[in-house]
């Protein structure tokens, strides 16, 4: 596909779409990736910061508890072994609190392995008072006391290790060298706990030599293992701290157990001095671990920084090249944006300005200039400019459509409204002569054939009426004072077929002003007419009110067959509307009428199904067109046309 052809098409997904969709993927990739990678380091950098120190704090807590808690195991009478114990106790619980307070702040910033590992530590910490418990009630063997508290510290090692992960290989091997470090420091603790505790008991088992032998090489595998994955400074610190007087110390001390065994092994060692030198070494070997874990941190800082920028120059680099991307292509399609907006400006000011101010101008009986209202405008040769000229083409036919119409309906109206006119005038003729004749004759069934005849002429005047209200003129029937409901009713009924099939029950006594009396009239004479076309003729229409707060609701029963849920919902919705006429839609005509005349009343007219079976018309006459009917209001004789109306 070529992107330099003229069509719109190629123009926009040459300049935009191809290349702004290419340079913002890989721009959210890499930004993604590096971004990811930053906010790792940052989550372990605030995870260490947050945990690590107080979780080393709650190891060497433990681990102090532990020696005095096999110390007390050893030799329960001491006076000052209970004190001790629960005096350490309480530091290991201030650690513990300090430790599950910080935590959840960071659980969100671990991974779901260090996690696992925080809620195991955690988890060996609850069963530290049950612990605790068996201790000061020496139901405890030592040998199994020390395996309880060594499974406390196992977890925090790990723990540790992946809370200070981070994702380079070298350093990575510096932090794992360090725990190993921070681990033979604690064997080195439950060496001086299983002596301690044979001290105070006054001898070692063969089992309780075993361990203290298996920790001592241990210990000592684990810190030469250790060396050669550490740093050069910090190797050589632990080497000089073993070549000094406290590291040669506790290996002499070590030595002297190892050449005594079991059996003369507390013999060979003095309680006072065996604690001094591990004490010394073990808080040696802190300084040691701290030291290089703050010597770690400055190296991580670097690469951690050097995160950071790559994360920020990747979204930065991406950033500009898509505005760079984003100037140039807005720089080369300038000029088809700028005519397609001058496009779009036209087609909404014609659509949604134009166009229906003159309908509305025409719907009100102005003149209008198409000239005037659609001037031809002239637009460029190219693509832009041909959908230009052609929106230009359909403004001018739409405005001269629309003229047109309007000259058809005005025509069509004034055509209505003749001939409506001249109707009247003959049927209000026609009915006077059918009122003389009706008086003139005695006959019963001529006087029945001039009834009947008298309700047709009443029919195709209201028919006449109906192109009248349908051109948008007022009707030629007017009242001057008011009529009662109950004879406004009554008169509609007048103009019905078969209007003895129609029960009127007692209305209230209310009055309707002589201006609505013509249009109310018409509008229940067309309801009831269908109230009448559209029920089995052998059954009653019934027509009952009652007032309501915002006027007086007049219901119409009929007991025919009803109407569908479509046919109601549509009929309803032409009543509520109140849609202009047009010539097609002869289908209910009546309907359009009724929504007119309630329309120009106030009123409202729903249809909703019939309790007998068929269809309710209920009409809510407003209160703003009634009177009550006292002694005090003149009322007209009666809305029948003969003579009331002037």
């Amino acid at each position: 596909m070529r992107f330099r052809g003229r069509t719109i098409r190629r123009k926009i997904v040459a300049l935009l779409l191809i290349p702004l969709t290419a340079l913002t993927a890989i721009w959210v990739f890499a930004t993604h990736h590096t971004a990811a990678e930053a906010m790792r380091m940052l989550d372990a950098k605030t995870a260490g910061d947050t945990l690590g120190e107080p979780i080393e704090r709650t190891v060497r807590a433990v681990q102090r508890e532990r020696r005095h808690a096999l110390v007390y195991l050893a030799d329960p009478r001491r006076s000052d072994a209970l004190p001790q114990l629960h005096r350490h106790q309480h530091h290991t619980d201030r650690a513990v609190s300090d430790v599950t307070g910080r935590a959840p702040g960071v659980r969100g910033r671990l991974d779901d392995d260090t996690l696992a590992r925080l809620d195991a530590f955690a988890g060996g910490l609850d069963t530290l008072r049950s612990l605790r418990g068996r201790v000061e009630r020496n139901t405890i063997s030592r040998d199994h006391a020390l395996v309880a508290y060594n499974d406390l510290v196992d977890p925090s090692f790990e723990l540790l290790n992946g809370i200070r992960a981070i994702d380079h290989a070298v350093l990575d091997k510096e932090a794992r060298a360090l725990a190993a470090a921070a681990r033979a420091r604690e064997l080195l603790s439950r060496q001086d706990a299983l002596m301690a505790a044979a001290l105070a008991a006054g001898r070692m088992t063969e089992h309780e030599y075993r361990e203290f032998s298996d920790r001592v090489a241990e210990r000592r595998v684990l810190h030469q293992t250790s060396l050669d994955a550490l740093p050069e400074t910090d190797a050589r610190a632990f080497e000089e701290y073993w070549r000094g007087s406290d590291g040669r110390a506790l290996t002499a001390f070590e030595n002297d157990v190892f050449n005594a065994g079991p059996e003369r092994a507390v013999r060979a060692l003095n309680a006072e001095r065996w604690q001094s030198a591990t004490s010394a070494a073990l808080a040696g070997l802190e300084s040691l671990d701290r030291s290089g874990r703050e010597r770690h941190e400055q190296r991580i800082a670097p690469v951690r920084l050097s995160v950071l920028l790559k994360a920020g120059t990747a979204a930065l680099l991406g950033l500009v090249a898509g505005a760079l991307s984003v100037f140039v292509s807005l720089r080369i399609g300038r000029g088809l944006v700028r005519d397609l907006r001058a496009l779009r400006k036209e087609a909404n000011e014609a659509a949604g300005v134009r166009l229906p101010g003159v309908q509305r101008r025409l719907a009100a009986g102005e003149q209008i200039d198409v000239e005037t209202e659609a001037p031809r405008l002239e637009y460029g040769r190219d693509e832009v400019g041909q959908v230009g000229q052609a929106l230009n083409t359909l403004q001018r036919a739409a405005v001269e459509g629309a003229v047109r119409q309007a000259d058809m309906r005005r025509g069509v109206s004034e055509v209505f409204v003749n001939l409506a006119r001249r109707s009247q005038v003959l049927l209000h003729r026609q009915l006077n002569l059918l009122e003389g004749m009706r008086r003139r004759t005695d006959d019963p069934v001529e006087t029945a054939d001039l009834d009947r005849l008298d309700h047709l002429t009443a029919r195709m005047r209201r028919h006449a009426e109906g192109l009248v209200i349908l051109s948008g003129s007022a009707p030629s029937r007017q009242w001057r004072k008011p009529v009662a409901l109950i004879d406004v009713v009554r008169a509609a009924t007048a103009e019905v077929e078969d209007s003895e099939r129609v029960e009127v029950r007692r209305l209230a006594a209310l009055a309707v002003d002589g201006a609505a009396v013509a249009d109310l009239t018409h509008l229940v004479a067309e309801l009831l007419e269908n109230a009448t076309a559209f029920s089995p003729p052998h059954t009653a229409v019934q027509v009952m009110g009652e007032r309501v707060a915002n006027g007086f609701t007049l219901e119409i029963h009929d007991r025919g067959l009803g109407m569908t849920a479509d046919a109601l919902l549509d009929a309803n919705l032409r009543l509520a509307e109140t849609p202009e006429f047009e010539l097609s839609d002869t289908d209910r005509l009546g309907l359009l009428v009724v929504a007119r005349l309630a329309q120009r009343q106030g009123a409202r007219v729903s249809l909703q199904p019939s309790p007998y079976g068929g269809t309710t018309a209920v009409v809510l006459i407003p209160g703003t067109i009634l009177n009550e009917i006292t002694d005090d209001l003149e009322l007209d004789t009666g809305p029948s046309g003969r003579p009331g109306p002037t």
